[in-house]
């Protein structure tokens, strides 16, 4: 790394643009290694602006000119801008430029895969196309011209309408495309190439005919159905939950196999990770219908809350993210299962984002600043911006929420616009003090909510004592609005009425269930005539990101387990219970002792198991154990061999005391040989199934029982959860299985995605040399993000063991694979390398081989910024 450290953006910097561009015409002549690309933009400067400075990066600058004035020699450039000082009010600027978009491995700006030519620009991508003011408070109207051989790109296709297309010389042909609506630079998309498409129609609420294309590489036209269907359930959904009605006559979204993100909302084109479009039951699991499902919504969604309100700067990401990742998840619930959907998001959350909360790049939802902005599409920004974006939802409910999001509508539509812009609309249209939601976004970390409880029972009273704190944050705490939601049960399980002295606190209470709106550090509630003490119920449906400390016992979570009216606390209860346990075992490893298993955990899992009216699905969710990494963050210094002993020896323990209700319940519900469904029952029926086998084969005598799953390859779901058994054990038959579904995938890229991730995340104890042999394999390649993810990144997030090895030779071996990566791609190397940033929460030795490592990587020439700003941040931590 150079010792100039890169330039940091600060939001406290931030400035309106001096110029504004009312239009731009972009041409493209599109060839391999030599595009080029024409810019005509329309500009006008505000009053007293002199210097224009454009962005632009890995560009040849043929020409510019102002007023068709030719002005180069005017013009100062250096490797990141072009300066040209214009002195008119108002004037035409035509850029021309060249670039290579065969050499362009970072995937941003324009590049080529699988012989097709397609665009990145979000965040700062368009800088690598053409000098511009690339920034997302600039909107402008674009009109683009598309010229290539029409061999080889018998497609051509841009944001907006298609108004004209022709034949040119030499067996070229031309379109034109042009957006009628303002948009930053970030949204514009290009796409050229040899594909086909599958096309429907959707018919608006105001009686619009939309036509629908997705565009996909031959081979892969028949597993388009499954994301057409999810674009017309997510247009409808939106008119009737939000009353949002999509506003041009197409629609299309293009499937590319080299993407380094799941896929982007550009305006009326959509460019999506191949693995979020492509399905059919051989090749797809459950998990993908869903994934698939989400994404063609979330990104749908962007067209109002991200494209038609758009961020004033990169520092209100969340602002479109956040949202937009909350409409996804509220159409995920609707489609399938509200309970289980907010369990499975809590769960990314904690295994997930948590751990981010806690590593050296923390940061708040609304980051403060940042070196390289493409490091901070984060599970923050995304996930925990979703789960603030709750919070109003919680606190207004869903008609108070829905009038916020028609007045910020209202105010906004074809804005750039900030964080406090949405709040203040959903402050004012309920007329209700918002303000405080402000620290949810300025403050890093997660809270912990402590709750203590006193029970008078000369006075029938129970008291709840709430205190909420930032244990790590280095600036004083500033409390947050954060909404409790509880319940009293009792000791059989009923629901208690709820009489409450609230202490000056505001509490909603509807159907026994109260609602705490919390805005101090520290407030109390009482309940009074109450003959016993009851159980609480706290933070029911995850009401807020935090961790909650409250002293359980054992008899009071197995109660709420059973009885809890709240579905998201009854699994907590189970959780809870087992994460007690886990840690209880690691304390005896620790200590030399004999590992337990208590008769609590037991009794409270064959309950679970034998819930005959319980959804089947909340049944697979809550048997299966917190997972390693979930462990892990209970604990300022983790001890990796003592987890992964107590986490396996207790699910050993499990499938041996339950074998036979297990073997029962997978027997029933193997037996179900219909054809596959995307369908929440059927989902939850195979959830359950195979949250039984992975119980079961366990135990070395059910070797064969999961091999006969494994051949019946019914669908893909229940092959890789076969297969996924088979690779984490010493199965007999493991290298014959693992050969078999590689001969029968091995030119399905995304199957084969499947294929190296499950022996990258296996435990088996040669795993880094399985590693290590994987990314020399014949199908591995460095160019191919979901190929490098597969590999590299599941092994270095998931595989705790084989990371973790006590040489360090784990740490050494993903050290070199993030600097390979960095010279091709760094967007990809930045999030490979983030396992490292949780070194400091190692035993000393551990340590001391992860810092050896991050400082190789540091020390290494032509480092990105992406990369150094994740490495050098990791590096400055101090350990505990």
């Amino acid at each position: 790394m150079t010792s100039n450290a890169p330039t940091v953006n600060f939001l406290k910097d931030y400035q309106a643009p001096q110029f504004e561009i009312d239009s731009v015409y972009l041409e493209f002549d599109l060839k391999p290694s030599e595009t080029v690309v024409t810019n005509t933009m329309m500009i006008r400067a505000k009053e007293g602006a002199q210097i224009l400075e454009l962005a632009g990066e890995q560009l040849e600058l043929i020409s510019i000119k102002i007023n068709d004035e030719d002005v180069l020699s005017k013009c100062q450039i250096t490797d990141e801008s072009l300066t040209i000082s214009a002195g008119l009010p108002e004037f035409k600027l035509e850029v021309v430029t060249q670039v290579s978009p065969q050499q362009n491995t970072s995937l941003e700006g324009l590049y080529r895969t699988s012989g097709n030519y397609c665009t990145q620009c979000e965040a700062e991508g368009f800088r690598k196309i053409t000098y511009f003011l690339d920034r997302p408070d600039v909107l402008t109207l674009y009109t683009t011209k598309i010229i290539a051989d029409k061999q080889d790109n018998a497609v051509l296709l841009s944001n907006g309408n298609l108004i004209e297309s022709g034949e040119l010389e030499g067996d070229r042909h031309y379109a034109v495309w042009q957006d009628p609506f303002k948009k930053p630079c970030y949204l514009f998309a290009l796409v050229a190439g040899n594909l086909e498409c599958i096309e429907d129609v959707y018919t608006t609420a105001d009686n619009r005919d939309v036509v629908l294309r997705i565009y996909v590489e031959a081979r892969n036209i028949d597993k388009c159905e499954h994301a057409m269907q999810s674009l017309k359930k997510s247009m409808q959904w939106d008119e009737e939950r939000f009353g949002l009605i999509y506003d041009l006559d197409i629609y299309m979204i293009v499937a590319v196999d080299d993407f380094n993100m799941g896929a982007m909302e550009n305006k009326g084109l959509n460019v999506f990770n191949s693995k979020f479009v492509l399905a059919n039951p051989d090749t797809a699991t459950d998990v993908d219908y869903e994934g698939i499902e989400a994404v063609i919504g979330h990104e749908y969604f962007h067209n109002w809350t991200g494209n038609r309100v758009t961020c004033r700067d990169w520092f209100q990401l969340t602002l479109k993210e956040g949202l937009t990742v909350f409409r996804d998840q509220e159409f995920t619930a609707d489609m399938l299962s509200p309970a289980v959907k907010r369990i499975e998001d809590v769960k990314k959350v904690r295994n997930n984002q948590f751990p981010e909360d806690a590593g050296p790049m923390a940061h708040p939802i609304q980051p403060q600043s940042y070196i390289e902005m493409n490091n901070f599409y984060t599970m923050t920004v995304y996930e925990k911006g979703a789960e603030v974006v709750r919070l109003y939802h919680t606190l207004l409910g869903e008609e108070g929420f829905q009038k916020g999001m028609k007045l910020y509508f209202e105010r906004h539509d074809g804005d750039a616009v900030t964080v406090e812009d949405f709040r203040n609309a959903m402050a004012d249209a309920n007329d209700v003090d918002l303000s405080q939601m402000h620290n949810w976004y300025i403050q890093s970390g997660t809270p912990t909510l402590k709750v203590t409880e006193y029970y008078d029972a000369d006075q029938q009273a129970y008291t709840l004592t709430f205190e909420q704190s930032l244990p790590k944050q280095a600036e004083p705490f500033k409390p947050l609005l954060l909404p409790v939601k509880l319940g009293l049960l009792s000791e059989t399980g009923a629901a208690l009425p709820l009489n409450i002295e609230t202490n000056g606190a505001r509490v909603d209470i509807k159907n026994q269930q109260a609602l705490l709106w919390m805005t101090e550090q520290k407030q109390s509630l009482t309940f009074t005539q109450l003959a016993d003490k009851p159980v609480p119920s706290l933070l029911r449906g995850f009401s807020a990101p935090v961790y909650l400390e409250f002293d359980y016992s054992d008899e009071a979570l197995s109660l709420l387990t059973q009885a809890d009216q709240d579905s998201f606390n009854r699994w907590e209860a189970f959780q809870t219970l087992a994460l007690n346990e886990i840690k209880n075992n690691i304390q005896r490893f620790e200590s030399g002792q004999a590992l337990q298993l208590s008769d609590a955990l037991m009794k409270a899992f064959k309950a679970v198991l034998e819930d005959a009216n319980a959804d089947k699905a909340l049944i697979a969710l809550t048997l299966t154990l917190p997972s390693l990494t979930y462990v892990g963050e209970q604990y300022d210094v983790v001890n990796v061999d003592a987890i992964y002993e107590a986490h396996q020896w207790l699910r050993v323990q499990l499938a041996t005391q339950n074998e036979a209700g297990l073997l029962s319940l997978y027997t029933q519900l193997a037996s179900d040989h219909s054809a596959y469904r995307y369908h929440k029952e059927d989902i939850a029926k195979r959830m359950l199934k195979n949250a039984c086998l992975s119980y079961l084969s366990l135990l070395e005598k059910n070797a064969a029982l999961v091999k006969a799953q494994f051949d019946a390859q019914a669908n893909m779901t229940d092959v890789l959860a076969a297969l996924q058994s088979i690779a984490n054990s010493e199965h007999p038959q493991r290298v014959d299985c693992l050969q078999a579904f590689y001969d029968k995938w091995q030119a399905d890229p995304l199957v084969l995605d499947k294929w190296f991730a499950l022996q990258a995340s296996s435990h088996h104890e040669h795993a880094l040399q399985q590693v290590k042999a994987l990314v020399e394999h014949a199908d591995f390649s460095y160019e191919n993000p979901n190929r490098v993810r597969s590999v590299i990144g599941v092994f270095g997030r998931m595989n705790l063991l084989g990371f973790h090895r006590a040489d360090g030779s784990g740490y050494a071996f993903l050290a070199e694979q993030v600097m390979k990566v960095d010279k091709l791609n760094p967007q990809v190397a930045a999030r490979i390398v983030a396992p490292f940033t949780h070194w400091q929460r190692f035993d000393e030795a551990r340590q001391t081989k992860m810092k050896a490592a991050l400082n190789t990587v540091l020390a290494m020439d032509g480092l990105s910024k992406d990369v150094y700003e994740i490495v050098s941040k990791s590096l400055a931590v101090q350990s505990f």
